[in-house]
């Protein structure tokens, strides 16, 4: 891959003196449907209704945007629109909808937590850390809004009250955190991953388990299996542990090597798990692509075309027929390489069962059957 500088094109006198700059590369290189409406900058998340096929995205330019999507029938093909949008007084870095897609929670670098019903169109700043809030997210089970920030917390709140019903400490600040109930995991700076069990949370608040990422370098992204035994964990260095929560299933841990080339090595962007076919996962990365996996089997499913550009977000919808993604600078080269060509998109790809299907022998049996 080449310089950032140079793969994107730095401006260059023409015949008479004037600037002409490269044209930008072509990010949907896998014939998926662009969402209208791009963000004026990168998406940090992006989360899908539960009842309905709603797909929100978190922006580093202060928004949120709610696109509705539908599939088009035989084809590989959707149909999106653009819904609405709301602002933050600052990036925004999370966002996740209630159960019953009613409401929209985000939260970000202006250290609030907000709720936008959708009916009312109106939204409501309903908790606040005393840094930025890294992760928020809907927990059904408890009623209750999860958030956890640099401020080293994890804040619980329930929208009727500006008081966290309960905080929890961190030995650092978040950086990426996921819940399936009752397992929730928090990735932190340093490396240390807390896990807690929000079962018992309101009378024991201290973490079921501390352990330390079994991964070299920072810590970028954590997803939790659905069978909630464990997690997936991605770091800066371009490798992806698979760790477990209980001591007598180590031996089903392991890690490896993804998204780098011959000459250079990206960071893990985005980790998420299928939701019907539960060893199966995608990840994302720096070097542009997504690729699909077979936790069981420890092997890769599908990889898909390079988009050019980092993708700095990912999530399969609640059917698993649909995975969104988001085209966009990640940071991972620092500010001076942030450049205004580099194309911000949001995208959706028709999942084919053939590309997210595990291979016979991988444990394929113990899935639920698709409805």
């Amino acid at each position: 891959m080449h310089h950032p500088s140079r793969m994107f094109g730095s401006a260059t006198s023409g015949v008479f003196g004037g600037s002409a700059t490269a044209a930008a590369k072509n990010p949907n290189t896998n014939n998926s449907t662009e969402a209208p409406s791009s963000p004026n900058d990168t998406i940090s998340q992006l989360t899908w209704s539960q009842n309905a096929n709603f797909l929100a995205g978190s922006s580093w330019d202060k928004q949120v945007r709610i696109w509705e999507v539908h599939p088009s029938l035989g084809a590989n093909t959707c149909t999106v629109t653009a819904r609405v949008a709301y602002s933050h007084d600052a990036p925004v870095l999370s966002c996740s909808f209630s159960n019953d897609g009613m409401n929209i929670f985000s939260a970000g670098c202006d250290n609030k937590l907000k709720a936008y019903n959708l009916q009312a169109q109106r939204d409501q700043v309903i908790g606040q850390h005393d840094m930025p809030i890294s992760a928020c997210q809907w927990v059904e089970e408890l009623k209750m809004v999860v958030t956890a920030g640099w401020d080293r917390t994890i804040r619980f709140w329930n929208g009727t009250s500006p008081t966290p019903v309960l905080t929890l400490q961190l030995p650092e600040r978040c950086y990426s955190m996921d819940i399936k109930y009752p397992l929730l995991v928090a990735a932190c700076a340093e490396k240390h991953v807390v896990v807690y069990n929000l079962q018992t949370i309101q009378h024991n608040p201290a973490p079921y388990k501390t352990l330390q990422s079994a991964l070299r370098l920072q810590t970028r992204t954590v997803c939790c299996f659905p069978d909630k035994t464990g997690f997936a964990i991605g770091s800066i260095e371009g490798r992806v542990s698979i760790a477990h929560v209980e001591d007598n299933m180590k031996d089903k841990n392991f890690a490896f090597k993804c998204h780098r080339t011959s000459d250079e090595i990206y960071p893990v962007n985005s980790i998420d798990f299928h939701p019907f076919y539960h060893e199966s996962f995608s990840t994302s990365g720096g070097d542009g692509t997504f690729v699909f996996w077979d936790k069981a089997a420890k092997q890769k499913l599908k990889g898909f075309n390079n988009c050019n550009y980092p993708i700095t977000a990912t999530k399969f919808s609640a059917k698993g027929d649909l995975f969104a993604y988001a085209v966009g600078y990640d940071w991972s080269k620092g500010f001076e390489h942030n450049q205004a060509s580099i194309p911000k998109k949001v995208f959706i790809h028709r999942v084919q069962e053939v590309d997210i299907k595990p291979k016979p022998g991988s444990g394929l049996n113990a899935f639920p059957k698709r409805r």
